[in-house]
């Protein structure tokens, strides 16, 4: 069986994941198995999570056939291998909230399980009992979906094409949005999802000031801000920058909010655009292969942006390297570059 290959148009997906050997049945039906794909799970069995078992952290792209496949720069799983998202289960601890972990299962050339992937969407503590509580098996897909979607938060003010500053919970499709390139746009769709605000889907806070902001700005982590320099003191050899909020960490401006859930708005427009999110440049929402299962049908069979139908500026090109963002100065400088 010849592997897909990657698709180029769209960067790799990343999730924090344990080895499925590292969750383990400590009571009920399934003694001593470690968790497997939906098929052989069984409700209320109780799972814990070994001491010492590492996170790692599970890159992948969608291909041109619409599978998953680990993608090259992956610390774990063989890259190109095929992924196929199982299911989604809830699990319980005794402290009664509950938790999501997506099993991804990775397979070999032949089609035979290689590895099953366990991804939590809220950190696990070993020697704690987790009560296997629910079993989705359609979910997956939708799940990782959302967490592709580049997102705002509740609050974020937008600027409409009457100059209005509205924030994104009121805004409805039909509603015009100035964009950079486009001028005033319609909105044609409007996501919202919820999500524990924990570890790599805690959102990344830039406090008000810190990249000419006016106000503080809470996005998805994987969320590209648009920066112009009026002189290249970062070194990227270029004006236009996309610059992607987690790389902007700094742990003072620019922190990651964790803790409790956070309320997820995604904007979808004709085109994928460049808005104003308190008064600076960020992207909207790219509808393609990752974030079409989070689409509603009519819109998902329609000719939406894909990316040969984007502004220039939004093309991968134009983003930054992480490695000259990796500096203390980072945020200080591309505040400066854009004001003088």
């Amino acid at each position: 069986m010849s592997r897909p290959s990657e698709t180029s148009a769209m960067p790799a997906q990343r999730m924090p994941v344990h080895d499925a050997e590292d969750l383990c049945v400590t009571n009920g039906a399934n003694l001593g198995d470690a968790l497997s794909f939906a098929d052989e799970l069984v409700p209320d069995d109780i799972y814990e999570l070994t001491p010492g078992a590492p996170v790692r952290s599970l890159s992948f792209v969608v291909t041109d056939d619409n599978s998953f496949q680990i993608a090259s720069e992956s610390n774990c799983g063989a890259p190109g291998a095929t992924l196929h998202a199982d299911c989604v289960l809830t699990v319980m601890p005794p402290t009664g909230a509950t938790i999501e972990i997506i099993v991804m299962v990775e397979v070999d050339e032949d089609g035979n399980v290689a590895q099953i992937h366990a991804a939590p969407l809220a950190p696990l503590s070993p020697k704690t009992p987790y009560s296997l509580v629910g079993i989705d098996r359609t979910g997956a897909r939708q799940r990782m979906a959302q967490m592709a979607c580049v997102s705002f938060t509740r609050g974020t003010r937008i600027t409409m094409a009457t100059g209005e500053q509205k924030p994104i919970e009121d805004i409805r499709p039909g509603d015009k949005v100035l964009t950079r390139d486009d001028g005033p746009q319609e909105v044609r769709w409007v996501g919202t999802h919820t999500m524990r605000a924990h570890g790599e889907f805690a959102p990344i806070l830039i406090s008000a000031g810190t990249l000419n902001n006016a106000g503080d700005l809470m996005v998805s982590p994987d969320h590209r801000l648009f920066i112009y320099q009026r002189h290249d003191h970062i070194g990227a050899g270029r004006p236009e920058l996309l610059v992607r909020a987690r790389h902007l960490v700094n742990g003072e401006t620019v922190r990651v909010h964790e803790g409790g859930f956070v309320d997820y708005f995604q904007l979808l427009f004709d085109r994928h655009q460049i808005i104003f999110a308190e008064g600076i440049s960020a992207e909207t929402m790219q509808a393609d292969k990752r974030t079409q299962p989070v689409l509603p049908q009519d819109l998902g069979q329609m000719h939406l942006p894909r990316g040969d139908n984007r502004p220039a500026v939004l093309q991968q090109e134009f983003e930054v390297n992480e490695n000259l963002l990796d500096r203390p100065d980072a945020v200080d400088l591309l505040r400066r570059a854009s004001t003088k």
